[in-house]
């Protein structure tokens, strides 16, 4: 999708994009052979100088410069042309805030590989192994995911971020990355109703009651999360190009689930959700 875009370029928004499809100049390699169909020269000129440097861009595999150009609404055009140099992540935590509160598991899925960092085991390893990516898909990462990452290691995610919450709701589907999964019809089987305020007691039933298995369920849930990350990535990519003249030629097929190394252990989560009533009623 990216290139059959022309918002990047200066002057060009989404109805003179639109204008320029409707003329019949669907992408730039119609900029490249010359083709100006009823685009005045001046237009032809601007366009093909701003193809030029962006095609430069795919080639080294540089998505920063979109970001920086594209309106924030359609930093979703990035995902094909740039998705194999693109990270899932998602991070737990000991409470809702970066202050005063610390990371106890990040989860980073490629759409081939899983990779999950442990406090107090190899959570720095993220650091370096994120370096290897340009892009990150998250749920509401930029205000949370991202600015806690940042605080706790002291070091500048500078990645293209295409953040679902704004893409998803865009499309009309609003509230917390769970909420979405299912209008979407993804089903977490063993593990629904564990979300981020349950993973919480998860760690402290690990760390406290040195229970294997809470951290096996709250390592099978943080998967679990990026691991649907890429799906509901697709999903919304697909729904987008619906209203465009590429509906037909761009959809994309839906990712395998890949084999999550953990399993959640019922009789936990079981255990955890009486816990978790009874201080309610305390």
């Amino acid at each position: 999708m990216l290139t059959n875009s022309f918002q990047h370029i200066p002057g060009i928004g989404a109805a003179t994009e639109q204008q320029l499809w409707a003329s019949g100049l669907l992408n730039w390699q119609q900029i490249e052979s010359g083709n100006r169909l009823k685009i005045s020269p001046k237009r032809f000129e601007t366009i093909a100088a701003y193809t030029r440097t962006a095609l430069d861009h795919i080639e080294s595999n540089n998505p920063t410069y979109f970001v920086k150009l594209l309106p924030a609404k359609e930093h979703w055009r990035l995902f094909n042309e740039f998705r194999e140099s693109t990270a899932y992540i998602d991070i737990e935590t000991t409470g809702i805030r970066s202050y005063g509160f610390e990371i106890t598991t990040i989860a980073l899925f490629d759409g081939k590989n899983i990779q999950y960092y442990i406090q107090g085991q190899n959570l720095e390893d993220f650091i370096e192994d994120i370096q290897n990516y340009n892009v990150i898909v998250t749920y509401n990462g930029k205000t949370f995911d991202v600015p806690f990452i940042e605080e706790q290691f002291g070091i500048q995610l500078n990645h293209a971020h295409i953040d679902l919450r704004y893409v998803l709701k865009s499309l009309g589907y609003s509230g917390g990355l769970k909420h979405c999964e299912k209008a979407l019809g993804l089903d977490r089987g063993d593990l629904d109703g564990v979300d981020g305020y349950f993973a919480v007691f998860l760690w402290h039933d690990y760390q406290h009651n040195k229970n294997e298995k809470a951290l096996e369920t709250l390592l099978a849930y943080n998967i679990e999360d990026v691991v649907n990350l890429e799906t509901l990535m697709v999903m919304a990519y697909n729904m987008k190009i619906k209203n465009t003249p590429f509906n037909a030629t761009h959809e994309l097929p839906l990712p395998k689930m890949p084999q999550i190394p953990f399993k959640p252990d019922l009789q936990t989560i079981d255990r955890i959700k009486t816990t978790m009533i009874d201080a309610y009623d305390y």
